[in-house]
């Protein structure tokens, strides 16, 4: 069925994830004209968006010349902030990393530290890259709270004392473009659909020092009204043994009090083990530590009680786990898939996968990138850069 759009922006998008690849596939994908197209194309292709090369398989006529998307256009920042330590990134328009740095920061120091910090990392990796602060297009930022996606401001982000309500946007004001933040799990989640996107819905659960989720719809973040869509880390649940934990949201027995990383560590501890990190548990669990995969196991199946809660309600294709304790891998898989598969309607848990994520620790700053390319291609903004 042919699409109804055929602006410079839908065009561009049908080439840049790899749907179309010649004039004559835009005209079969959108129902337009020829000469709309062609003229449209020939706008992209003066914007240095577009660029033609190399010759197509023939269907009978003479073989089509090819499009390809120009990802050297340009580039954008990606920032993955978290508690204690912050990822910068530069990329080309296809979110392919030119240069990257890391550093150690205190997310409790507060924005204007913090975010200070960050501005040097950016311009040390544009200078690796080659890149001057005019050619950005636009800054990705993934924060680790709560965060009113259309304001870009933290909204009381439990883990970061001091952001509430900070215009981060204007820390990056001498890049003169647009900046895009948003919670850190919907930015590991635009990450783990990559570029050519994706038409499914899926649930991507981080379980690091938190533990968040990206809702993701016909394969678009779903934010809800305020933006606060996936926050599963402060639903209710009732711990095997009984007891009552405080959270430092300031209600009792949220899940990321007793599944979260800070948890982990702090049962970890109690039980008596050698262990000074989240990490730490982490590692004895790959080891194969007993104790230690009996937590990573326990925390799983505490976590796949409320998964299960939302697979009976969203019935997603699959769910991807992410963030440090999900580096644990088989042992925390293991006790989610138990709960999951125990506790969800079996329609709804029929054809669900359930797995870890591949790159982990390149999803950040790759979503970051692809939050930051998305607003910059997205179809005004396409409109407005031909227009310039």
């Amino acid at each position: 069925m042919a699409s109804t759009s055929a602006s410079p922006g839908a065009l561009l998008r049908h080439v840049r994830t790899g749907r179309a690849r010649s004039r004559a596939d835009l005209v079969a994908l959108t129902g337009a004209s020829r000469n709309t197209v062609s003229a449209r194309v020939d706008q992209l292709i003066a914007a240095r968006l577009l660029e033609e090369g190399g010759r197509g398989w023939s269907t009978g006529g003479r073989p089509p010349t090819l499009l390809r998307f120009n990802s050297e256009a340009g580039c954008v920042l990606a920032v993955d902030l978290g508690v204690t330590s912050v990822d910068v990134a530069v990329t080309d328009l296809s979110a392919r990393i030119l240069a990257t740095v890391g550093h150690p920061i205190d997310i409790g120091d507060g924005p204007e530290i913090v975010l200070a910090e960050v501005d040097r990392l950016a311009q040390l990796v544009l200078a690796q890259a080659g890149h001057a602060p005019a050619d950005v297009c636009a800054v990705g930022v993934g924060v680790p709270g709560p965060v009113e996606f259309s304001t870009g401001r933290p909204s009381h982000p439990p883990i970061m004392p001091g952001w509430h309500d900070y215009p981060i946007p204007g820390a990056f004001g001498r890049y003169e473009c647009p900046v895009y933040v948003d919670n850190d799990v919907n930015v590991m989640a635009l990450g783990e659909m990559g570029i050519a996107g994706s038409v499914q819905d899926v649930l991507v659960v981080k379980v690091g020092t938190g533990i968040g989720c990206g809702v993701i719809v016909d394969g678009r973040v779903y934010r809800g009204a305020q933006g606060s869509a996936g926050d599963i880390g402060h639903i209710y649940v009732q711990p095997a043994d009984g007891r009552t934990v405080l959270c430092r949201c300031g209600n009792e027995n949220c899940l990321e009090a007793i599944a979260g990383g800070g948890a982990l560590l702090r049962d970890a501890v109690d039980a008596g083990l050698p262990v000074a990190s989240t990490r730490d548990v982490v590692e004895l669990a790959a080891q194969g530590d007993g104790p230690a995969l009996e937590l990573v196991r326990d925390a799983g199946r505490t976590i796949g009680t409320v998964l299960a809660a939302l697979v009976n309600f969203f019935n997603p294709h699959r769910i991807v786990m992410t963030g440090g304790v999900a580096q644990a891998g088989a042992p925390l898989l293991a006790g989610i898939r138990e709960a999951v598969y125990r506790r969800s309607m079996p329609l709804a848990a029929r054809a669900l996968e359930i797995t870890v994520s591949d790159a982990p620790e390149l999803s950040g700053r790759i979503g970051a990138a692809l939050m930051a390319i998305e607003g910059y291609l997205d179809e005004e903004s396409v409109v407005e850069t031909l227009a310039r």
